[in-house]
């Protein structure tokens, strides 16, 4: 947002913008996209820490929206610009700071950067993204994918006049990568501590603990990568996760003999998506495609029409799946929508007598953190891969047939047994 606009935004809502004595509070600008009118409305967003309490406040017709109340679900960690939040089943999107004061403490020292797991780590992702979490970052994307050779050269022209650098390419084009654009104070250089020398056999010397000496090999098969600089992590998250919209790398998903697993929002912002994706390594099932997404009210809504009216939970359903962040990962193996509906347990972890079940593990009382259970039908599995994975090179058209196909309005198959 440019310097002129950021000012007149002040301007209007400097009424509600200055700085109160009873309390720490922080001031962003958000934006809501209304599907009735087909209208981004802009709202002012308080947050005051000493016991999360939030208010908002109508920028154009300037007037509270929303009394100061307490609201548990909203973090300090989860307001930075650019990042989706979800107020009261309303998705806002922080698209600036409110006043000064929020910009100097919360946005001075706040950085992205790229976190590539290369493919010898690939099996490893679970114990990575655990450490990622543990060193205080908040992954803001992720994706499974794979690398063209271009793509590869593109990603290391720096290192074309290097002697490794064809069996770097071919390394690199191996196998999948995972990409994450992952944010914190300092996040370049915080980045490039917890991952090491370049080199894994001087990490395992030099820097024990860190992500090269734990799974890397060599030089060239070191586990993960990080950028060193700004204007290097703004080109290579440019190149992994485009702004202009297009999809980037080839996702990974197989789309036969398969499932899908959701893990929900609680379970990401509570830090348990590393945990999770090693229990379901440990347990023999291969993923084949992982993607971080946010899901709107009325896809939500749509994806779980066949609840309504059905379960008693079904509103909660619906406000936990778009609360926030979901990761949705592509399950392999013979007969997996069973197995792996069995692995994961009863809707409500209480009722579950198997201590290795996911929503025993890492469930709520009703929040089970990975969502199997909610695919009852394989016209909703075929709907949620078309839109996840697949709705930049099937087109419109298909995507429209798996809407009517999760209806019971056409009946299509896809995805094996």
């Amino acid at each position: 947002m440019k310097a002129g606009q950021q000012g007149r935004i002040s301007s209007l809502v400097s009424p509600y913008l200055a700085p109160k004595n009873q309390s720490e509070r922080f001031a962003f600008i958000a934006e809501w996209y209304d599907p009735n009118a087909s209208l981004l409305r802009r709202y002012e967003l308080l947050f005051y820490p000493v016991d999360g309490s939030v208010e908002m406040h109508d920028v154009k017709n300037r007037r509270t929206f929303l009394k100061r109340t307490k609201y548990e679900d909203l973090r300090l960690e989860d307001l930075f610009i650019g990042n989706k939040v979800n107020v009261f089943s309303r998705q806002l999107v922080l698209i600036d700071y409110g006043d000064q004061y929020t910009a100097r403490q919360l946005g001075s020292r706040k950085e992205k950067t790229l976190a590539l797991i290369k493919p010898d780590a690939v099996s490893k992702a679970g114990e990575i993204i655990e450490m990622i979490n543990k060193s205080g970052f908040t992954i803001t994307k992720l994706r499974m994918m794979t690398l063209t050779r271009k793509e590869a050269a593109d990603f290391h022209a720096d290192h074309h006049s290097r002697p490794f650098y064809n069996e770097l390419i071919q390394f690199l084009t191996s196998g999948p990568v995972i990409a994450m654009e992952i944010l914190r104070d300092d996040a370049i250089s915080e980045w490039k501590r917890l991952l090491g020398p370049a080199n894994s056999g001087l990490a395992r010397s030099d820097a024990p603990g860190s992500i090269r000496a734990l799974f890397g090999t060599d030089g060239i098969r070191n586990a993960a990568h990080g950028p060193d600089t700004f204007a290097s992590a703004a080109r290579e998250m440019e190149l992994f996760f485009p702004s202009s919209g297009g999809c980037g790398p080839a996702n990974t998903a197989k789309f036969t003999n398969c499932t899908c697993c959701i893990i929900k929002p609680h379970a990401i912002s509570e830090g348990m998506l590393g945990k999770i994706l090693i229990t379901i390594r440990d347990a023999c099932f291969e993923m084949s495609a992982i993607q971080m997404f946010n899901m709107d009210r009325a896809n939500v809504e749509e994806f779980y029409e066949v609840y309504k009216g059905v379960v008693s939970e079904y509103n909660d359903m619906v406000t936990e799946l778009c609360s926030g962040p979901c990761v949705a990962i592509e399950i392999q193996q013979s007969n997996p929508t069973k197995t792996f509906r069995e692995f994961c347990g009863p809707a409500d972890p209480a009722e579950t007598t198997r201590k290795s079940s996911l929503g025993n593990s890492w469930g709520t009382n009703t929040r089970v953190s990975v969502g199997t259970r909610v695919l009852q039908r394989k016209t909703q599995i075929l709907f949620l891969y078309i839109w996840l994975f697949s709705e930049h090179f099937l087109g419109e058209r298909y995507v429209q047939a798996a809407r009517f196909c999760s209806r019971g309005i056409l009946k299509m198959t896809m995805l094996g047994s």
